[in-house]
């Protein structure tokens, strides 16, 4: 006897063939492999970088169909971005600059208030500037975090994000509709980004994960990248946060 399936398939994207993406964040870390990604399944690539160097570094080994050089939380400029696209894409997606560590007699109220309301203004603004600009199914991708799911000094503001993001996230699902909206929310991933945060505890921190963690191996760029292009060819998935942590928040505190 053969087991069939009610399922067709009929709507599941093969790839990103034909398809456009514009990677904001993409000249470095997990922006630049996702475009990197993208490309080698077929699609192409529209990047965004505040570094206008690092930018043309990118743009010389991927050949996009065009590159911005500012930054996000511009929204006058991010609002010119995408007017200014010739014509409709299909996904964006939206590496974040990392988070703010400070413990509260630490802070500088302003400071954190800044760090706040930019973050989720960011995302808002994507989705407000994108909204007439992303095909019908395709996605927004957003990236958040899990280090500071549990409760520690310094992770006051980084926490009330991390709790937030989401929920932001699935209402956007619902507004944006048929736009799919996803996050990605990650731990530790070796990038250059956390080499500078580091510094010289960088290998003693690689070493501790891929002791501690169950993949036995540290996180990075191309696995977040991986998830990110999966999340725009499945048009079944929307509204939701995915962990990608090797299994970090399973650990002991």
């Amino acid at each position: 006897m053969t087991a069939t399936s009610g399922v067709t398939g009929s709507h599941r994207r093969p790839g990103l063939a034909d398809q456009t993406v514009a990677v904001i964040g993409g000249s470095a870390g997990i922006g630049l492999e996702t475009a990197r990604q993208v490309r080698a399944d077929g699609g192409q690539v529209i990047l965004v970088g505040r570094d206008p160097e690092k930018l043309q570094l990118a743009a010389h080994e991927l050949e996009p169909v065009g590159t911005a050089a500012f930054d996000v939380t511009d929204t006058d400029r991010l609002e010119q971005f995408f007017q200014d696209l010739p014509g409709p894409i299909d996904h964006v997606m939206v590496t974040g600059s990392g988070p703010t560590y400070t413990p509260l007699a630490e802070m500088d109220l302003a400071a954190a208030r800044s760090d706040f309301s930019r973050r989720l203004a960011m995302t808002l603004g994507v989705a407000l500037c994108s909204r007439d600009r992303v095909r019908a199914g395709g996605t927004l991708v957003f990236m958040g975090g899990t280090g500071a799911r549990r409760p520690a000094v310094g992770m006051a503001v980084v926490s009330a994000l991390t709790a937030a993001l989401p929920a932001l996230v699935a209402d956007l699902a619902l507004e944006l509709a048929p736009i799919r909206v996803n996050l990605i929310a990650a731990g530790f991933v070796d990038t250059p980004l956390s080499a500078a945060l580091l510094g010289d505890r960088l290998e003693a921190r690689r070493e501790e994960l891929r002791a501690t963690l169950p993949i036995r191996r540290v996180v990075g760029p191309a696995d977040v990248a991986a998830l990110a292009v999966h999340i725009m060819c499945n048009d079944a998935l929307t509204g939701a946060t995915y962990d990608i942590d090797g299994g970090q928040q399973l650990l002991p505190h």
